[in-house]
């Protein structure tokens, strides 16, 4: 009896330690597939880039430029100025009004200037008067001194009578022909051909010499003048073309480069340069413009600017290689436009690489990337609906 309970005991002690063991081995089966499954969760997700997303690296021709931005001038404009001073009368045009170069504009009471050209010729008849007296004294005193009546001294003194008169009538003439200018110069005639920009008296004003009447501009031709940096203007060439947007004008137009100052503004440290716009009627004096000027191209691999990362401390684009994304480090070169957006030309990566683009965000080295599958079209949808309803 002893040995039956014996043998029992030692065969629930084996069922229980059996059981234990059988116990362990599966949770220890039920820990490796949770902890798969957490590794599982884990894993990156696949991302899908649109096509648009999706870049290949290649040879590009960049066209380089400098941003310019200035105001539109008249090649040609002038401003009509008083030469003398007096009442300004007849002054009629007005701003916007046209002109034609050598038309009468208005004209400075020419009262004073009558009296000083009559005062001026009565000078001049009383000169001609005393020459006429010292010849005829002249030839007295030769006739005389021929005779032996007057000494040689006599004949001297009335020669240089007659030399003092001769000067002293050109000195009138000139002070004739000077006030006649004057009184020319009361007459203001408009320089050239335009449009008046702006009237600076009015008719009864008393004005100086040298007072502004009149601007006239002629808006047959119009330039641009923009500053660009010192640095940048020894790439600057005459003839070089850019492409404006001028304030009110329905679309960009081009400019051409026709002279650059030779000079460099003292305060700025600016280059002016001068760009020739093609006659429009919606070019005015004074508008703003921008644009940007061609200086050049550049044949380079490249890639667009908004592929560049910069939130590292060495700039870099992410990468797709073996359908993952890989973070690639890159040297970068000249910029500049191709296919409509700003490009970076960059040494690193190799033709026929394909980049994301910066729409696309950044994305973790490693993750898996697929092309992003295009939505079904209404005609491939209706075989699919029509078998589905079949069914």
């Amino acid at each position: 009896m002893k040995s039956w309970l014996r043998w029992l005991i030692v065969a629930l002690i084996l069922a229980a330690v059996a059981g234990a063991v059988l116990r362990a081995v599966k949770a220890r089966k039920t820990q490796q597939e949770a902890v798969a499954a957490a590794a599982a969760s884990r894993a990156p997700l696949a991302v899908e880039l649109a096509a648009t997303e999706r870049i290949t690296v290649a040879e590009r021709e960049l066209s380089q430029g400098i941003a310019i931005s200035g105001t539109v001038r008249a090649v040609r404009s002038a401003v009509v100025k008083a030469r003398v001073a007096g009442e300004l009368q007849g002054l009629v045009v007005r701003e916007g009004d046209t002109v034609r170069a050598g038309q009468e504009l208005a004209r400075i009471d020419p009262a004073e200037a009558r009296s000083r050209v009559q005062q001026a010729q009565q000078q001049a008849e009383a000169a001609r008067a005393q020459i006429e007296i010292a010849q005829r004294q002249f030839d007295n005193n030769r006739a005389l001194v021929d005779q032996g009546f007057i000494s040689r001294t006599a004949l001297d003194l009335s020669q240089s009578s007659l030399a003092a008169a001769r000067a002293t009538h050109q000195a009138a003439q000139a002070a004739v022909e000077l006030a006649g200018k004057s009184l020319a110069d009361t007459v203001l005639v408009a320089p050239i051909a335009g449009q008046v920009s702006q009237r600076l008296a009015q008719p009864g004003e008393r004005v100086g010499v040298d007072a502004r009447i009149v601007e006239i501009v002629d808006l047959t031709q119009m330039e641009l003048e923009v500053t660009v940096p010192a640095e940048e203007a020894a790439a600057v060439r005459v003839g070089q073309t850019a492409t404006v947007a001028v304030e009110g004008a329905p679309a960009p137009q081009t400019a051409r480069v026709a002279r650059i100052n030779p000079s460099v503004q003292a305060g700025s440290r600016q280059v002016l340069v001068y760009l020739a716009l093609a006659p429009s009627p919606t070019l005015r004096q004074g508008l703003f413009a921008r644009g940007t000027l061609a200086t050049g191209t550049v044949r380079a691999l490249a890639v667009p600017v908004t592929a560049l990362r910069t939130d590292k401390p060495a700039p870099y684009v992410q990468v797709v290689e073996n359908g993952q994304v890989t973070h690639r480090t890159v040297a970068t070169g000249a910029r500049g436009d191709a296919e409509g957006q700003a490009f970076v030309a960059i040494d690193g990566l190799t033709a026929g690489a394909t980049v994301i683009a910066g729409t696309a965000g950044v994305l973790r080295p490693g993750t898996p990337v697929k092309p992003l599958a295009a939505p079904a079209t209404a005609a491939s949808a209706a075989p699919a609906a029509a078998a589905a309803g079949e069914r």
